[in-house]
């Protein structure tokens, strides 16, 4: 059974402690004028047509679960994502993307920067770093569960960071490396705000 992914854009911080509190986490201070975008959605086969979809369903199986949650004030950003039914204790790395999921990873585009790297793909430290991108690396637990929140210090550009990506390994520090985190295992579409 395909579960249609859900969203809902919230700016009442009552709901969003809910959604916090459901998801296990702390909802942090927040002023009545944050934006709240939460989606949730169980994985389908790539080329399913579906917004979630597994690129490696041995990693990433069909039934696996995925909820992010963004919010956002005037000039910063939290997001939070939180997973289910992943391979059990297996390091993840996850980070924001510019474009949709489609039936190949690469169709989601490179990581969201909020300072633009000249070159692509971007691997210089300087552009490729959890400041100005948003990096949620996670391990997931015996039951194949994990979540990973990151706090940015901007908000992102409308219409331009559109998707989550799960990767192979956590993300890469390395001169010639950073940001690189491996093959793309799934993808989320999230319109985030």
């Amino acid at each position: 059974m395909v579960t249609r992914p859900s969203t809902v854009r919230i700016a009442a911080v009552t709901v969003g402690a809910t959604v916090f509190a459901t998801l296990g986490w702390v909802q942090p201070a927040a002023a009545q004028d944050d934006v709240w975008v939460v989606r949730t959605a169980e994985f389908s086969a790539a080329d399913s047509g579906e917004d979630a979809v597994t690129y490696a369903p041995g990693l990433v199986p069909e039934d696996a679960r995925i909820a992010v949650v963004e919010s956002a004030a005037a000039d910063s950003t939290k997001v939070v994502v939180a997973v289910h039914g992943l391979e059990k204790n297996r390091m993840f790395g996850v980070h924001v993307h510019t474009g949709k999921c489609g039936a190949k990873g690469d169709d989601a585009g490179p990581h969201y920067q909020d300072k633009k790297d000249p070159e692509t793909p971007s691997v210089d430290p300087q552009y490729a770093n959890r400041k100005n991108e948003v990096w949620l690396d996670m391990t997931t637990d015996d039951g194949g569960s994990g979540g990973a929140t990151a706090e940015q210090q901007w908000r992102f550009r409308k219409g331009e960071a559109q998707s989550v990506i799960l990767h192979e390994h956590h993300t890469s520090t390395k001169d010639g490396e950073a940001g690189t985190a491996g093959d793309r295992l799934a993808c989320f579409n999230v319109p985030f705000e």
